[in-house]
């Protein structure tokens, strides 16, 4: 008799285990991002939500940039799919939306959409249905080395037009210092000159334009103006030896190693350049400066016109409920005003801004706020499919291997078969 008590208490304690283990909630949250003092505060936002929602857990995994790119399309078809992602927005998120793997969280993301940016949030919207929470805006500008440059006799803060960027160039390879460092077996960071000279080219109308057809399309004249331009620097040999070899964060690093007097990078490089840097510390704010995109001659575009990103979290089909609670907590103006005092980033919900310790990082917010026209990455707003058409010639125009027009010309091909 005793042993059956034993063993009906035994059952019941099972029975209770395999009881709770079913009723946790486990949310998989995937992002690519490489700071690991960035990730250690994701981290203690999730251990805290873990904290006051019992039963919840938060699985964070990591994708190098270019594989999750790669991996993502058939991870979002898997019944194992994470609940969470990274997106840029732009034609990816629509080709998403379009798929049926995203949640429209309109209604459970309540009033928190009011004290974020309409343009961000705005980004994340389709037919009144909104798929993702922004939580960063970006601008794509110049950082330089102020002690690199002042050797080679340039001043970064005068480089106002392409023209400087040029002269400034050819004084630095005189003095024997890399002008410019890139990631260029990414692409994706080579696309960011050919990408913002269009748009200091042609301004919006010209982007607005292509889309719709007109004026050639991509194979227009604004687009192999771009690419004309961007020859003019790749002739120029500005970028460090082996650059087409170099994956983005290796070049980060390089950068704030002292490696190259420049880098055009995404304002996230500002915190970036240190973690990835050989020492951790990378290049002091004191010796850091930064540049705007330089304006071309004749080019339509304003002045305060940025190219940039704003990045969000998405959530994928049939997430559990506590998934949009947790993304909602993320975006919180307390972590918002926490991960600006670091700059790692310009935040989206509004007050935060007031954390920003970095003067650089408080010039890019106040850029964005600025700007009449903030044009996203080219191979995000493209879609798939087109943007890695973009990514492909404008890294053959670096490498030698494609001319403007030709690479124009392709680009519109693709745009043409997708559309």
């Amino acid at each position: 008799m005793r042993n059956l008590k034993r063993a009906a208490m035994a059952a019941a304690v099972l029975l209770l285990t395999a009881s709770a283990a079913s009723a946790q909630t486990t949310i998989r949250w995937l992002h690519l991002e490489v700071n690991p003092n960035q990730v250690k505060i994701w981290e203690d936002v999730a251990r805290d939500f873990e904290a006051k929602n019992p039963g919840v857990r938060v699985e964070t995994q990591f994708l190098e940039n270019e594989a999750y790119k790669a991996k993502l399309p058939s991870m979002l078809q898997s019944k194992d799919r994470p609940q969470i992602i990274y997106s840029w927005a732009g034609g990816v998120l629509k080709s998403q939306i379009e798929a049926g793997v995203l949640e429209d969280i309109a209604a459970p993301l309540g009033d928190t959409k009011d004290n974020l940016s309409p343009a961000a949030v705005n980004a994340f919207t389709l037919d009144g249905k909104i798929y993702g929470i922004p939580f960063a805006q970006s601008q794509v500008g110049f950082f330089y080395n102020k002690e690199l440059m002042a050797k080679a006799g340039v001043d970064g803060a005068a480089i106002k037009t392409w023209d400087d960027l040029l002269d400034a160039v050819k004084k630095l390879k005189t003095a024997g210092i890399t002008p410019l460092m890139v990631g260029g077996a990414d692409k994706w960071p080579i696309h960011f000159y050919w990408t913002y000279l269009a748009v200091r080219t042609g301004g919006k109308q010209a982007f607005e334009a292509a889309l719709r057809g007109e004026n050639g399309g991509f194979a227009g004249e604004t687009f192999v103006k771009s690419g004309q331009l961007f020859k003019q620097l790749v002739d120029l040999q500005p970028f460090q030896n082996g650059f087409l070899g170099f994956k983005n964060p290796q070049a980060l690093g390089a950068f704030g190693d002292g490696k190259a007097a420049m880098t055009l990078a995404i304002s996230t490089a500002y915190a970036q350049q240190r973690s990835l840097s050989a020492d951790k510390k990378g290049i002091s704010d004191e010796n850091l400066g930064w540049f705007d995109f330089p304006i071309v001659a004749g080019g339509k575009g304003d002045p305060s016109d940025t190219l940039g990103g704003i990045n969000g979290w998405l959530v994928t089909k049939d997430a559990p409920k506590e998934t949009v609670a947790f993304v909602k907590s993320f975006v919180s103006l307390e972590v918002q005003k926490r991960l600006a005092a670091g700059g790692f980033l310009v935040p989206v919900y509004k007050g935060a801004d007031e954390g920003l310790a970095s003067p650089l990082i408080r010039n890019v917010a106040q850029n964005l706020a600025k700007s009449k026209y903030h044009q996203n990455f080219y191979d995000q707003s493209l879609g798939p499919s087109v943007g890695r058409v973009v990514n492909d010639v404008t890294a053959e125009i670096a490498g030698g291997s494609m001319t403007p027009e030709a690479a124009a010309k392709a680009i519109q091909e693709a745009y043409k078969q997708g559309n």
